[in-house]
């Protein structure tokens, strides 16, 4: 299959079948993915958090408007943002990037600078309205890769992040959940498997100057 024929057969699952599970060696593909996105200046203010215990995602599914797909997925995968997001953070990046590249410290100060400057002057809903446009972009990547690897998924905003926070226990890990995506395989008898894709025609959505 072409790209474009994986992204034709790849839909937002609505039953998936309980009796298969993803193999780890697909599930370390996502996990690299997900760290593989990009992101605004770097910073990767993101987390993947992986569940598969059938307690937790009863618990989660609750949480989710009692969605049946977030238990009968082999996986749910909850995308989150790191809620401390300040001076150290960003110095923290910085000693990275000087771990891997050896980046002249001249070079690095002025970026260092002017990024530890722009978020001390942003307020704290500003910061979390940022991390989260990230974690819309991790969602994004990782619905292309689990087409490409034909893993089924359902990308849900529809959940109680609240509640989702507290099952997880992420307010302890400076942490808040702002997506779910249960994944998996999808059932036989899920009948929008087989329903034609709505989208508007190209010229309509394409505009070239």
């Amino acid at each position: 299959m072409t790209i474009l024929e994986k992204l034709q057969w790849r839909y937002a699952t609505k039953s998936f079948d309980q009796t298969k599970v993803i193999p780890q060696e697909k599930l370390q593909i996502l996990k690299e993915a997900f760290n593989l996105t990009a992101t605004s200046y770097g910073l990767q203010p993101i987390r993947l958090l992986i569940v598969r215990t059938k307690e937790i995602k009863e618990q989660l599914k609750v949480a989710a408007f009692n969605q049946s797909q977030v238990t009968d997925a082999s996986d749910v995968l909850v995308f989150c943002i790191d809620t401390e997001i300040d001076a150290l953070y960003v110095e923290d990046y910085f000693k990275l990037v000087k771990e891997k590249r050896d980046t002249p410290e001249e070079i690095l100060k002025p970026f260092r600078e002017f990024l530890i400057n722009h978020f001390e002057v942003l307020t704290q809903d500003e910061k979390l309205n940022w991390a989260t446009k990230q974690a819309y972009l991790a969602m994004g990547n990782l619905l292309t890769v689990c087409a490409i690897e034909q893993i089924d998924a359902c990308p849900m905003e529809g959940f109680s992040p609240e509640k989702t926070d507290e099952i997880l226990e992420l307010k302890k890990q400076n942490l808040k959940s702002v997506l779910l995506m249960p994944i998996g395989y999808r059932s036989e008898d899920d009948f929008m498997a087989s329903l034609k894709k709505v989208r508007k025609p190209l010229d309509e959505m394409i505009i070239t100057k």
